[in-house]
């Protein structure tokens, strides 16, 4: 027995399995817990673009999330109390009011969240609260990486070859059997959309899946992937789909606020490689778990840079805020039928694949030559999947200006499209007045003559727009702005500009790496 009393702030890690300050703080005292979470109206204010910070596909998602974690709280003993208000005040109320002594939550890496914290730190302080975080987002523990975070490598392959031969994956958390029972405080009510000035968006029949939030939904989605559609076999090959439920996982979303833990996604494969098979896919899904890993511990590394203009290479752009362009981008009407596509699916439903993701980011910047702030805001306002590390550090990368930059690199479009979308039916799934256009034509829709026009029902510049821009000219001049950027920075051009780039061009090698290791 002990005396403590301990309130857990749940955050983004809206779970109960693989929790650490819900799985010390029972070690610490079986008889007092408080879970809490709280709305922050800060979520839900207006990005520097004047963006909604957390757009409704968000925002409905967290509220699913917290519902579930609630319910699963509830049906171990426990509840989860739900507040609104600022953390750095509702937590020592609550504190004071109860007798907390102790106050357990996962921390965070970027300088919003950091900066919460340690208000709430400060606040408990003086009133004799100590506080006790965790880490608890990442599939590696940093305790565990062989370098500390400050000599983190700037090169993803060099993180990815040093952890994979010298790092080991902890055992997740075990989920806990029962909890305590609350003491007597009301619990409080979830809020609404409309508490934060918000419509319940209109769930699109085009979507690849109907994201709902919460644990319970995470496992659900894993267990359909993995185990009922056996999918996770295929999915190195089927993985840059950009059409249906099932060419990726799409465990994105979940991890995002912490309903799945990447560790149960890690021990989920190896009960899948040892049940069914083990090959390049299995290690794949893993592979992607690390880019994440990666982006979490660069923030840590480098703080606030990674929201800075000039990135973490500190490179000064001249990059334009050209609305009427921008707007063109985020409606979906810059006459490149790839990036419309793209720039529909996510605005109708919260979600892009990863390959749509790199090329609209790719457009934006490198053809439009806008200021990637704003992509990565508005982004940061619709995505279900929104997470705050891989978000902007993927905008840094797409950009230029982020680590491992090699210079002026872009997505050609039109090999994009040939590549991904060869007989055009994602592109025809999202711009409809092009469903009659044949697969060799839909992707240069600018090229058809005036009588194709007629015969496949789509009047250029009336029922689908004119390109924006020549997609190579404008490549070029934004290649010499940002050459004559790095030159100014003693950074030297380094201008790639032939063709199209994915990262990593020799990923098909990665699979004979050394298998991944855990402890336990």
């Amino acid at each position: 027995m002990t005396d403590q009393r301990i309130l857990i702030w749940f955050r983004s890690d809206l779970r109960s399995h693989d929790h650490e300050p819900l799985h010390r703080a029972i070690q610490a005292n079986p008889d007092f817990l408080l879970p809490l979470y709280c709305f922050e109206p800060r979520q839900f204010g207006q990005t520097s673009f004047g963006f909604p910070k957390t757009g409704a596909f968000r925002a409905q998602f967290l509220l699913e999330s917290v519902a579930d974690l609630r319910r699963s709280l509830q049906s171990l003993g426990s509840n989860l109390i739900i507040r609104q208000g600022t953390p750095e005040s509702v937590i020592p109320d609550l504190a004071k009011q109860l007798g907390i002594t102790a106050v357990y939550y996962h921390q965070e890496v970027t300088s919003e969240e950091v900066a919460v914290e340690n208000s709430v730190h400060r606040m408990l302080e003086a009133i004799g609260v100590k506080c006790h975080r965790f880490w608890g987002h990442t599939l590696y523990h940093p305790d565990d990486l062989p370098f500390e975070i400050s000599q983190l490598p700037e090169v993803f392959t060099n993180f990815r070859k040093q952890v994979e031969k010298e790092s080991t994956i902890n055992p997740a958390f075990p989920t806990p059997k029962s909890l305590p029972p609350l003491p007597y405080v009301p619990a409080g009510d979830l809020p609404t959309l409309s508490t934060f000035a918000l419509n319940p968006p209109a769930f699109d029949n085009r979507a690849v899946l109907k994201f709902e939030g919460g644990e319970t939904a995470g496992k659900a989605r894993l267990d359909h992937y993995f185990w009922q559609q056996d999918c996770l076999k295929t999915y190195k090959e089927t993985r840059n789909g950009m059409v249906g439920a099932d060419y990726s996982s799409k465990f994105s979303a979940w991890l995002s606020l912490g309903c799945l833990s990447p560790r149960y996604i890690f021990e989920q494969v190896q009960e899948y490689e040892t049940k069914r098979v083990q090959n390049d896919s299995t290690y794949w899904l893993i592979f992607e778990l690390l880019w994440r890993d990666y982006f979490r511990f660069i923030c840590a590394k480098h703080g606030d840079r990674i929201f800075r203009l000039s990135g973490l290479q500190g490179m000064s752009i001249p990059w334009k805020e050209d609305w009427q362009r921008f707007d063109l981008w985020r409606e979906g009407k810059t006459g490149f039928p790839l990036v419309d596509a793209n720039m529909r699916e996510i605005a109708a439903t919260g979600f892009m694949s990863n390959r749509g993701r790199q090329n609209v980011a790719s457009f934006l910047t490198k053809n439009l030559g806008i200021n990637w702030h704003m992509g990565a805001e508005w982004f940061e306002s619709l995505l279900v999947d929104y997470d705050v590390c891989s978000n902007w550090g993927n905008w840094n990368y797409t950009a230029g200006v982020g680590n491992d930059a090699r210079g002026f690199r872009f997505f050609n479009i039109l090999k994009q499209s040939t590549d991904y979308d060869p007989d055009g039916s994602y592109v025809k799934h999202w711009l409809p007045e092009l469903i009659q256009v044949p697969a060799g034509k839909v992707h240069e829709p600018w090229q058809l003559l005036p009588v194709e026009q007629q015969r496949f029902n789509v009047k250029l510049g009336v029922d689908y727009p004119n390109p924006v821009v020549d997609l190579f000219k404008s490549a070029a001049a934004n290649e010499a702005i940002y050459n004559a950027a790095m030159q100014k920075a003693g950074m030297g051009a380094k201008g790639e500009f032939s063709g199209a780039w994915e990262r990593g061009k020799n990923k098909n090698k990665l699979g004979k790496d050394k298998p991944i290791k855990r402890k336990g």
